[in-house]
């Protein structure tokens, strides 16, 4: 097996140019998301295109170095950072969409439903 991943077997080649796929995705995710962040109107429309890519970015990074590196101890120090950012971006995201709502940066034309509104007014009367 050791001499099916060596350097310059076909197999490491693929590897290699799959490891360089998945970079240049993840590169084009983030150009996505800088271009959002400076096009779309309003923070939770910024915020949308700044989370979205950064999760699917992040796997294709996180797999470009497993590929590049082909141990198993990389991939198992990998694994973490990517479940930890899968389970911190959106309670991140969340949190800085409720604070903008609250601070009334939100284009409320462009909304659908509006359900953090009445919420508010309910909290905000019991402490009143």
């Amino acid at each position: 097996m050791s001499e099916l991943l060596s350097d310059g077997s076909p197999l490491a080649n693929i590897m290699d140019i799959a490891a360089m796929v998945c970079l240049v995705l993840a590169a084009l995710l983030s150009v996505a998301a800088g271009i959002g962040l400076l096009r779309f109107p309003d923070a939770l429309s910024r915020l949308h295109a700044a989370t979205k890519p950064q999760v699917f970015g992040l796997l294709l990074t996180i797999a470009a170095v497993a590929l590049d590196e082909r141990s198993l101890a990389t991939l198992a120090a990998l694994v973490p950072v990517f479940v930890f950012q899968c389970l911190t971006a959106p309670i991140a995201a969340h949190m800085v969409g409720r604070a903008a709502y609250r601070a009334g940066q939100v284009d409320e034309a462009t909304m659908v439903i509006d359900e953090l509104g009445p919420a508010i007014e309910r909290s905000e009367s019991l402490y009143r």
